[in-house]
């Protein structure tokens, strides 16, 4: 089926009550025929529902829609962007590994992979997404994971996806990228060579910011990689919690598996069925709003990018960006609704961001209406200042998540602003 298809439908086989819609199985529990069914269960002996800390019905069906948009191999929900992405890390390491980081990610990416991962035993090490050549001066034996955004929020650079997986391949390494800027309409870095994806479902997914939540998707044969290899031991060795399981041995996703019996076990950052059915809701219309958002941030962009206030502009569809070519190459289709501009100082950032009116000074990305953020004072203020400049963050830098609102009308209001 075609993306637009696969957006509506896939994932979901009618209960017996023949609901077009999908339901919303909102239950903690679920009967078992009898004990051995139950037994059975827990024992992987059998697939069923035990807990909805574990699995959902309706989430399972928003696990399956993402899982097919991105062409992976397995899914699993989370309950905020920030919990797949310690998942994704906390399922390979452990204290005295170290994990490899692009400078250019958001701003609580930054400080989990800064500092409360160090609390862990975890150590991270940097790269400039720009010079993915710098990854390999980093790696060692202990090195679990490279992580990375498609687009970054806010710097809007692109990462060079076959540079950084010819490094990780090299090495034998998992990666995982955050497509959250990009959604899968408009990158599957699955495709492009990558193990895991993860997405911030609370941005574009829902499309209308009405609920926190997450995903982690893994690549199809993962296992090849993971089999044998003496980084990811603990997947080729008994899980002792787990009744001795051996997650390299199933024929099934063993990334997402050991995520939802191990981590969302213990953890519990688990999405609710409401929250997991909000985003169904979204995902049904993500292939035509990210064609409006990105198609009004161009114009946006070239509309700045002559403003004699504006000293830059960061859009990667614009053919003065100096990601244009990697865009072209990785994006083809479109470059999303987030870019940013910069003017002299903070306190004309601040001011311009101050004086929209359609332009909302909110921190959240992927919303069907327009935001404005100065990310320097806000999602990216806990950074010191020479984090700001790695993170490709100047004092005067103004973010803008284009909406859904008429272009024209956003223009006027940046037009005003600006004076």
């Amino acid at each position: 089926m075609q993306e637009q298809t696969l957006a509506i439908h896939a994932g979901y086989e009618k209960d017996a009550q023949g609901t077009m819609a999908v339901p919303i199985y909102q239950t903690t529990a679920y009967e078992f025929r009898d004990t051995n069914h139950a037994a059975n269960l827990f024992e992987l002996k059998e697939l069923g529902n035990i807990y909805t800390r574990l699995m959902n019905p309706t989430t399972d069906v928003f696990e399956k829609r993402f899982n097919a948009l991105e062409q992976g191999g397995g899914a699993v929900g989370t309950a905020s962007g920030m919990a797949a992405i310690f998942y994704a890390i906390a399922n390979v390491a452990e204290a005295g590994d170290n994990i490899i980081v692009a400078q250019q990610v958001y701003g609580g990416t930054t400080t989990l992979t800064g500092h409360t991962i160090k609390r862990f035993g975890i150590e991270t090490r940097y790269f400039n997404v720009n010079e993915p050549s710098q990854i390999e001066a980093l790696v060692d034996e202990k090195t679990k994971i490279i992580l990375f955004e498609s687009i970054t929020n806010p710097s809007i650079d692109v990462a060079d996806f076959e540079a950084i997986v010819a490094i990780a391949e090299k090495h034998n390494i998992i990666t995982c990228v955050d497509n959250t800027v990009a959604t899968p309409i408009y990158c599957k870095p699955l495709t492009l060579g990558c193990d895991i994806v993860v997405h911030s479902a609370s941005k574009y997914t829902t499309g209308q910011g009405l609920a926190i939540g997450g995903i982690v998707i893994e690549r199809e044969n993962l296992v090849e990689k993971i089999k044998g290899n003496p980084r990811y031991a603990h997947f080729n060795e008994p899980d002792e919690s787990y009744h001795g399981l051996v997650y390299s041995d199933l024929p099934l996703p063993l990334f997402t598996l050991r995520i939802r019996l191990a981590l969302l076990r213990d953890l519990g950052a688990t999405p609710s069925p409401f929250n997991s059915w909000l985003y169904i809701q979204g995902l049904e219309t993500l292939p035509l709003r990210m064609k409006q958002h990105s198609s009004s941030a161009l114009k946006i962009a070239k509309y700045l990018e002559n403003h004699p206030k504006v000293k830059k502009v960061n859009y990667p569809g614009l053919e003065s960006n100096s990601n244009y070519a990697l865009a072209q190459k990785y994006f083809p289709k479109g470059q999303s609704g987030l870019l940013s501009f910069e003017v002299e100082t903070k306190e004309e950032a601040q001011a311009i961001a101050d004086a929209t009116d359609i332009f909302k000074v909110v921190v959240n990305i992927g919303d069907s209406k327009s935001i404005i953020t100065h990310p320097a004072s806000t999602t990216h203020q806990q950074l010191s200042a020479q984090e700001l400049i790695d993170a490709g963050i100047p004092a005067g830098l103004i973010r803008l998540s284009v909406g859904l609102e008429d272009t024209e009308d956003l223009i006027k209001d940046l037009e005003k602003a600006l004076g």
